[in-house]
């Protein structure tokens, strides 16, 4: 989300993702703020720009986050988020207008859908519409397991992670959401992941090439990791297990390709403490800049993996480096700083000297409540179901990459499209 799904790429995408630059906000990294909208907006949203592309994205990883720390978002934010689902149960990135009824036209995306699903689990007494959203999920699942971002396109790593971790935090055991072929969503994951060997052994692509091959990209493998744990988009602060390595087994496990991708997120982030995203196209300036919102990411998938000790360092730099951009980019940014110190056990009441929680609640309506918040396990940990196939509890990264076109420029979003160098 993208993203963290990071808070962490989204246009349906700014026609049909701009063509093919697809990916979507989730874990994804947060998007960078778009224009200021042309409009009022709705005195419940997060944030203050355009949301045409990450509103319901911004508003759902807002929520997670907050409730991860003990915060009660307000009724008028929870209800905005409400009224932005379809009948079918889906999400668009944004709804303009929610008294008009969703028909056609309308860009729903499973991307939209698993983080507003996660985010309505969250607050709690929305059980029928978080139902209503994972029944449409499960009934635009490919026929290869996964899912891609709209319904129906190509399954991608990002996407099928973010569904998984809004299964998961349900409750549902993935191991029973099949296609007619049999396929389940870890059949799709585990097709992204590269084979160890090689310099990006470990990594997932977010898709394979036209030729088939896979390209290692940090944002994906963030995403993929949390997708083969079967987790949601937050994180608890776990305690750190030996160092990753990257095993060849057959079959592939979805554990197994879990610590083959903490593997290669330890090493990408071992030289610098961060990961880099591409130069923009046609961008003059062709040297990498710092990808935050994939790095926070990355932290929440190390953690998340048993590795947060690899984390140490990024958290620092995010901790040190990482102010000027969450203001830029708003509630999203926010949002996944807080899920990474959390996941790690950082302050975040003091990030760098920052109160990453009182900057994220002042971003959108202030919240009912404020607490202490308890540690809570999802259905599939209580249940400790012990088959072997991954499934833990929660989240994802969504991460998504996302173009907003020409004027806007690119929202890089937690869970999407970069490829890392």
């Amino acid at each position: 989300m993208t993203v963290r799904r990071s808070a962490a790429a989204l246009a349906a995408t700014a026609a049909v993702l701009c063509a093919a630059a697809a990916a979507a906000p989730a874990a994804v990294a947060a998007p960078s703020p778009s224009p200021s909208p042309s409009t009022a907006l709705p005195s419940g949203l997060y944030g203050t720009t355009d949301p045409t592309y990450d509103g319901v994205w911004r508003q759902s990883l807002a929520f997670v986050s907050q409730r991860s720390v003990g915060v009660m978002p307000a009724a008028q934010a929870v209800d905005w988020l409400v009224g932005q689902q379809c009948d079918s149960g889906a999400f668009a990135a944004y709804r303009a207008d929610p008294a008009v009824p969703c028909d056609a036209k309308t860009a729903i995306d499973t991307n939209a859908t698993a983080a507003a699903v996660q985010a309505l689990h969250e607050v709690g007494k929305h059980g029928e519409l978080v139902a209503n959203g994972l029944d449409w999920l499960k009934s635009v699942q490919n026929e290869d397991g996964g899912w891609g971002y709209t319904a129906g396109s190509p399954s991608d790593a990002n996407s099928t992670s973010i569904v998984i971790g809004a299964l998961a935090r349900a409750g549902k055991k993935l191991g029973d959401i099949t296609t007619h072929g049999g396929k389940t969503p870890y059949d799709a994951l585990l097709t992204f992941a590269i084979p160890c060997g090689g310099k990006d052994g470990g990594a997932f692509a977010y898709q394979p090439d036209k030729a088939g091959k896979l390209a290692a990209n940090g944002d994906a493998t963030a995403a993929g990791v949390l997708g083969s744990l079967g987790k949601g988009l937050v994180v608890g602060d776990t305690a750190a297990a030996k160092a990753p390595t990257c095993e060849t087994s057959k079959p592939l496990r979805p554990e197994r390709a879990a610590q083959n991708g903490a593997h290669y997120l330890a090493g990408a982030l071992a030289k610098t403490g961060h990961l880099d995203q591409p130069p923009m196209p046609g961008a003059e300036d062709s040297a990498p800049q710092p990808d935050f919102g994939n790095t926070a990411d990355a932290v929440v998938a190390l953690s998340a993996s048993g590795h947060k000790d690899k984390a140490a360092a990024s958290v620092n730099w995010l901790a040190k480096n990482s102010a000027d951009w969450a203001a830029q980019s708003g509630p999203a940014a926010y949002a996944q700083l807080v899920m990474a110190a959390h996941s790690t056990g950082a302050d975040v009441h003091d990030f760098g000297g920052a109160d990453l929680v009182a900057q994220l609640n002042a971003t959108g309506p202030a919240p009912a409540s404020v607490s202490k918040p308890k540690p809570v396990a999802t259905e599939e940990e209580k249940k400790d179901s012990g088959d072997g196939d991954g499934i833990g509890g929660v989240w994802w990264f969504v991460g998504i990459g996302l173009a907003v076109g020409a004027g806007a420029g690119f929202l890089i979003s937690g869970r999407r499209k970069n490829q890392q160098r």
